[in-house]
């Protein structure tokens, strides 16, 4: 499908039939895109669809096996690599970010910009990225001097971002932002966003791979829906509803929310943790037993802190605070750094935590290993051709996936999840949704923090932290926006 979205404008960039396999897979089946300037283009799709593919295939990180990439009009896919990309003002920031966590942010800012040299080149560029900061996310404040790898995945995140849009030598002409918004605060979300328009001006073309339906029909002016390898669809954001995206990027399991669907509630509690609380604001946070139980405010505020609290009391320390009942597994949202092994297959991934159980006499059974991985990856819908996969040629949904696997493999009566959905596509949460009800009918508590007001519908009861403080416990029957936020922001109140 070929298309020019720039209602006139001549594109920046053109991909015409474009296609890439890896091995038996299939991950793009030929292609055509037209990419107009300073306009934000978004790209939606289940994960698995192509998108990132796509992307690292614009990015020059892969190289088209069939295809012509034209710019200018010139074909530039027989010598496409990543210089040749940066060189003519392509830019992308990964959803898996790219930065070397042994170096500073100064330091990571000049790998990717060689033109910065000479004597006070550090200040200069520090000078630079502060500056680009301070106009893509106002007043933060980042500790530029300090190893990335020590900072949180919102910092590195922003630091990621700013990079690409330093205006060196030249303004960028096209930013590929993949779920920019999944590790950041609302406020610095909100920032980025409101920032685009301004890198327009500029003659910036963005493209916005996002999960939150509500960025996309807000802050784009065309979608672009990809499904299994094609592109299936483009539309004028304006035309869209949150309803017509979901059916834009294709049909998905639907979900069910009664709560006939979900066992009754029990009275065994599993989990107790008390905390401060703010006046009128419960003084212990509590799950029962079948219960969901969602952990919500602004990021940061102390409900991180808590599922680690939570869970290394379930590994012997002493915590005074904490009573649980059963056995826990906990399950990071950030994969890179605390969840996949890269170089492991998708079945030694999902098993790595049961070596006890499948051993005999210190020999693993590959058959027993075999039995589990395959049962979890038919069980969770993980899109990989086997378990003999390796785990980083799946998508980032289907990675979680097998992470998520993994802890239920383990038998938990706890299960902890930390922001577990991030940059994962609509289709893919509704299916660990439903998964998730499954369990918790099946007796297991699972306490649920997310960063996305619209996951919380799910559980069963919601407590909202502010400041590392017990703001509200929200019922599932009065939950609202509206009560979430003001709880949210209760330093207003």
């Amino acid at each position: 499908m070929t298309g020019d979205p720039g209602g006139g404008s001549a594109p920046f960039i053109r991909l015409e039939g474009i296609v890439k396999r890896f091995g038996a897979i299939e991950a793009l089946r030929g292609v055509s895109l037209a990419i107009p300037p300073a306009t934000t283009l978004a790209l939606l799709g289940h994960n698995g669809a192509g998108k990132s593919t796509l992307m690292n295939i614009l990015a020059g990180t892969l190289r088209p096996d069939r295809g012509a990439i034209l710019i200018a009009g010139e074909d530039h896919a027989a010598h496409w690599q990543a210089r040749r990309a940066y060189g003519l003002g392509i830019r992308c920031v990964f959803q898996e970010l790219s930065l070397c966590p042994n170096l500073d942010a100064v330091e990571n800012t000049r790998i990717l910009h060689r033109e910065i040299s000479g004597r006070g080149w550090r200040r200069r560029t520090e000078a630079l990225l502060e500056e680009t900061l301070g106009r893509i996310f106002g007043g933060a404040k980042l500790d530029l001097r300090h190893p990335v790898g020590g900072l949180s995945l919102a910092a590195r995140q922003m630091i990621e971002i700013a990079r690409a849009f330093l205006p060196i030598p030249a303004p960028p002409r096209l930013v590929i932002l993949d779920e920019p918004t999944s590790s950041l605060g609302a406020q610095a979300a909100e920032a980025l966003l409101r920032f685009l328009p301004e890198a327009h001006r500029d003659g910036t073309a963005v493209i916005f791979i996002s999960h939150r339906l509500r960025e996309v029909l807000t802050h784009c002016r065309r979608v672009v829906g990809m499904r299994d390898g094609e592109i299936t669809a483009e539309r004028d954001a304006a035309e869209l509803t949150p309803e017509g995206l979901v059916e834009l990027m294709g049909s998905a399991r639907a979900a069910a929310t009664s709560d006939e669907a979900r066992a009754k509630e029990r009275d065994r509690v599993r989990v107790s943790l008390r905390l401060p609380s703010l006046p009128g604001g419960p003084s212990a946070l509590i799950a029962r037993e079948a219960e969901i139980v969602g952990l919500a405010g602004l990021d940061g505020h102390g409900q991180r802190a808590s599922l680690l609290r939570l869970f290394a009391a379930a590994q012997g320390a002493r915590m005074p605070d904490v009573r649980l009942d059963g056995r826990v597994a906990y399950v990071s949202g950030d994969r890179p750094r605390e969840g996949v092994f890269p170089l492991w297959t998708v079945g030694h991934n999902l098993t790595v935590g049961l070596i006890r159980r499948i051993q005999r006499w210190g020999w693993l059974s590959a058959a027993q290993e075999r039995e589990i991985a395959e049962d979890w990856r038919g069980r969770l819908q993980v899109r990989a051709p086997s378990i003999a996969t390796p785990i980083l040629a799946l998508s980032g949904g289907n990675q979680q996936k097998v992470l998520i696997a993994r802890a239920l493999a383990a038998e938990p009566d706890i299960l902890l999840l930390d922001d577990p959905m991030r940059g994962v596509d609509i289709g893919t949460k509704r299916e660990l949704f439903a998964v998730l009800r499954d369990e918790a009918a099946r007796g297991r508590t699972i306490l649920l923090y997310t960063t996305e007001t619209e996951e919380l519908v799910h559980c069963d009861r919601t407590y909202v932290f502010f400041e590392g403080r017990l703001a509200d416990e929200i019922p599932r029957a009065a939950f609202n926006e509206e009560r979430l936020l003001r709880a949210s922001f209760a330093h207003a109140a």
